[in-house]
């Protein structure tokens, strides 16, 4: 695509409109235009949805909506809505979910469904008679922003608790406004943002009205919620007799297993290098969730992979002990997650997700998201202590390779039955099929 010119205006095109500038710049404009509107969605009231959602929308990505069964969680059995490109996650999380709800299923709770926003502001005037006075301008504070705040406590939300912090030692004047939320069901982002910015004008309002300080000396510099929801942590185990982990893999003990499979753990916890991609693993089952129930997980990851470094060194989020006779696997991290607001119900697949999981509180989705990335861990390291990762993975794969070399329905029956015992790799692929096709031209 070249385009060497400043678009002015963009936004302000119709969509049909943007797909015909896009589409300008191509070497087949009209091709790429059907190619475009091909993958918008049928219904009229659907696709106003989806066009509305974000900005400068020309097409819609459609991606794979998928569901795990067999996630007994909390003795409730649940069919799990996944959104994932990767076919080998989904498969992960239906055997693992499967192997443990025969061993008594996922055990998971929520700490407290809190979450943490920021006023950072810079403060001239005198710091220690500001923090003498937050004892009086915390209640000023609260009751400013009272008729923001009054819709979410009827539903038991709210501020929780407002704290002045410094850190004029490591910047100049710098402080915050720490404050803890409860949302609710409600992920809360836009509530907890707006109630930020509303404090930062309570706060001028105080300092100008109260004897000893001036507006002038206060500077807001950003009101903004913080995706460390660090006290919003969901806690997720399996355990089992070491007796039920016999003839996991051929040939492997269960004792063995048990051993390599916590060593795995370990290595993990110490070496970043392996964290880092363990706990992608991990977050392979979470985001699948997120994303089919309309959630943000790109918060959920910076999150997660905050706190696997609250250390101070990057390490595993999930956690194995093996004793004499039993194995444990467990996972902890942050999710604040919402069944209300955003695009939970706005998002029609969103919506079924929610409906297929039984309509769960915003505690139960995120215990559910947990499980999900448990398995997926699981069912990673089981394969990784036993027969590696790469043979389940490349078959899982190879349904996308056989459609990116064009095979027909004879060819990937054909296909799947040979490589059922035989090592898939694209070039094997490749070469299979170039054999059925020579031999069908010859004969």
């Amino acid at each position: 695509m070249e385009n060497q010119r400043i678009i002015k205006g963009f936004s302000k095109l119709s969509e049909q409109e943007k797909r015909q500038l896009v589409s300008s710049f191509l070497s087949s404009p009209q091709l790429t235009v059907n190619h475009l509107e091909s993958f918008l969605h049928p219904d009229p009231s659907v696709r106003h949805i989806l066009s509305n959602i974000s900005e400068n929308t020309i097409s819609a990505y459609p991606l794979p909506f998928n569901v795990a069964p067999n996630f007994l969680i909390n003795d409730t059995m649940y069919m799990v809505p996944m959104v994932t490109e990767e076919s080998s996650v989904v498969a992960a999380a239906s055997s693992a979910a499967r192997f443990w709800a025969e061993r008594g299923g996922f055990k998971a709770s929520v700490g407290s469904n809190t979450k943490n926003g920021q006023l950072h502001f810079l403060y001239k005037g005198d710091h220690a008679r500001l923090k003498a006075a937050e004892a009086a301008m915390i209640p000023f504070l609260r009751e400013y922003i009272q008729p923001l705040t009054q819709n979410m406590e009827k539903r038991g939300g709210g501020i929780l608790q407002i704290e002045l912090k410094d850190f004029s030692d490591t910047i100049d004047h710098y402080f915050q406004l720490f404050v803890t939320f409860n949302t609710s069901d409600a992920m809360g982002a836009n509530f907890i943002n707006s109630c930020l910015e509303e404090i930062a004008g309570a706060m001028e309002q105080y300092l100008a009205q109260t004897p000893g300080f001036a507006a002038d000396e206060f500077e807001p510099l950003m009101a903004i919620l913080s995706n460390y929801a660090d006290q919003c942590i969901v806690h997720v185990s399996v355990s089992c007799g070491l007796s039920e982990l016999e003839a996991i893999a051929p040939g492997v003990k269960a004792d063995a297993f048990a051993r390599r499979f916590a060593l795995a753990v370990q290595i993990a916890n110490e070496d970043v290098y392996r964290a880092t991609t363990h706990n992608k693993g991990i977050m392979n089952g979470v985001d699948a969730v997120i994303l089919a129930t309309g959630n943000d997980f790109r918060a959920i990851e910076a999150g997660a992979h905050a706190y696997a470094a609250k250390s101070g060194k990057y390490r595993s989020l999930s956690r194995a002990r093996v004793t004499d006779d039993a194995f444990r696997f467990s996972l902890s991290m942050p999710m604040a997650l919402g069944t209300v607001g955003g695009l939970t119900r706005l998002h029609p697949l969103a919506a079924t997700s929610l409906d297929i999981l039984g309509h769960p509180d915003a505690s139960q989705l995120m215990m559910v998201a947990a499980a999900a990335g448990l398995a997926n861990n699981f069912a990673a390291l089981r394969s990784l202590t036993t027969s590696g990762i790469q043979a389940g993975h490349m078959r899982m794969h190879l349904a996308n390779i056989l459609m990116q070399f064009q095979a027909d329905d004879d060819e990937a029956r054909l296909a799947r039955e040979y490589f059922s015992k035989q090592k898939v790799s694209h070039q094997a692929v490749k070469a299979f099929l170039n054999r059925l096709r020579e031999n069908k031209a010859n004969s």
